[in-house]
């Protein structure tokens, strides 16, 4: 089997690598394949030395060996330059030393470290670029960088360069294969006979094993939720995620639903959202905002009744696989979404998990919250697509295990 060097232009720390980058590689070890795992971590996030042993420790028995390197965050664009030259030449060195079969980039910026080490490397390892998402227009749609500037070129440069080197690739959703990889489809390769898989955000579906009817009424009594229809939101709020076409919505939901009930579990600060649902007509009983844990976000979803999904329609949205969408279906809701973001039509209307809308009105907002709560007991219907769409052992790690298997017989 294949012995890998994974590379993480993220802290160890941070809730997407534990949830979406360590469990992937749990499932790589399983499958025989040697690992190992290089973060940039933050210099207020690295902790103590003993902090910084037990998580190394804590890895390693779950077959995982871990590097890190400082991320640094001050002048932005020359701080990733920097670290981009420091990370290859770390994995330079790592190639020969732990004489690597395979290079995984977590997006642009980690395979370009990888592609630049290799080029100065006398050992070849392969390169799989992992492509997260179309990076140059992500930060173009969400007003980070100006259209057509001088970054978003330069990151097009070098998207068309790994494109090129890499020798192998996963996207996230079928759209955005035939985007890149549109003869793929068919044989599982492109034109140059490289690997390619689509792997969607998955999720591991133990961590949602424990939602169930006693749960989910011991959550509508702690949060004295009672009967009433409750519709959740999980996620961030700014840029590409519509927080005006959201709390529109749960304005909706409102005036259709009268003792309706709003639960946000949100990072973003509160007064993102707050004041939004008091302007249309939330009152202190009627909603929860909140910051939780990863591992108690199932417990909270359990009390829903429906959720919703709603994200900036633009180009690079087509690669997105939101990971919100997967952990909803499997505590069993059906979802609010609105069209064209990744593979979320088809997702919805082939499996009837819920309601799509085509334009944010409140025509549209209240036809969707009609159609989902004629949804009745499709709970297990729910969750029984989350597993055939988004487990993470059945499907990601298959998956994974499949495209490393390609990639070390080549």
């Amino acid at each position: 089997m294949s012995k890998s060097l994974y590379i993480c232009y993220f802290g160890v720390r941070e809730p997407l690598v534990q949830t979406q980058v360590i469990p992937y590689l749990r499932e790589l070890v399983k499958g025989g394949h040697e690992i190992i795992l290089l973060t940039f971590e933050p210099s207020s996030r690295t902790g103590t030395h003993g902090a910084q042993d037990e998580t190394k420790a804590n890895l390693s028995e779950q077959g995982i060996q871990w590097y890190s390197l400082k991320y640094h965050k001050r002048f932005s664009v020359l701080a990733t330059a920097y670290d981009i030259f420091r990370g290859a030449a770390f994995i330079r060195s790592m190639i020969g030393d732990k004489d690597l079969n395979i290079l995984h980039g977590r997006s642009h910026v980690s395979t370009l470290m990888g592609a630049l080490a290799r080029s100065f490397s006398r050992r070849k390892p392969k390169l799989l670029f992992d492509i997260r998402g179309f990076f140059p227009e992500e930060y173009t749609d969400a007003g980070i960088w100006p259209e057509n500037g001088w970054l978003y070129r330069a990151t097009k440069r070098v998207e068309e360069w790994l494109l090129k080197t890499a020798d192998g690739f996963v996207v996230l959703t079928e759209r955005a294969r035939e985007i890149l990889f549109t003869e793929s489809k068919e044989t599982g390769y492109d034109r140059l006979g490289r690997p390619i898989e689509v792997i969607p955000c998955c999720v591991d579906l133990s961590r949602f094993s424990s939602v169930n009817t006693e749960t989910r009424a011991t959550v509508r009594e702690l949060l004295g939720i009672n009967d009433r229809y409750t519709v959740a939101y999980v996620g961030a709020f700014g840029g590409w995620y519509l927080t005006e076409e959201t709390a529109d919505f749960f304005g909706t939901v409102k005036k259709t639903i009268p003792n309706a009930f709003a639960m946000v579990l949100t990072q973003s600060k509160p007064e993102m959202i707050e004041p939004l649902l008091r302007a249309r007509g939330y009152e202190n009983e009627d909603f929860l905002i909140t910051r939780v844990p990863p591992a108690e976000i199932p417990a909270y979803l359990g009390g829903a009744d429906a959720a919703v999904s709603f994200i900036k329609n633009c180009y690079s949205k087509q690669a997105s696989s939101p990971t919100k969408n997967a952990e909803y279906l499997a505590c069993g809701l059906p979802i609010v979404a609105n069209s064209g973001i990744g593979d979320v039509n088809s997702l919805i209307d082939e499996n009837k998990v819920g309601a799509l809308i085509e334009s944010f009105t409140p025509e549209a907002y209240r036809n969707s919250i009609l159609a989902v709560r004629e949804l009745n007991g499709i709970g297990s219907h729910c969750r029984e697509v989350s597993r055939r769409e988004f487990d993470l052992a059945s499907v990601g790690g298959d998956r994974y295990r499949r495209i490393y298997h390609r990639l070390s017989a080549k």
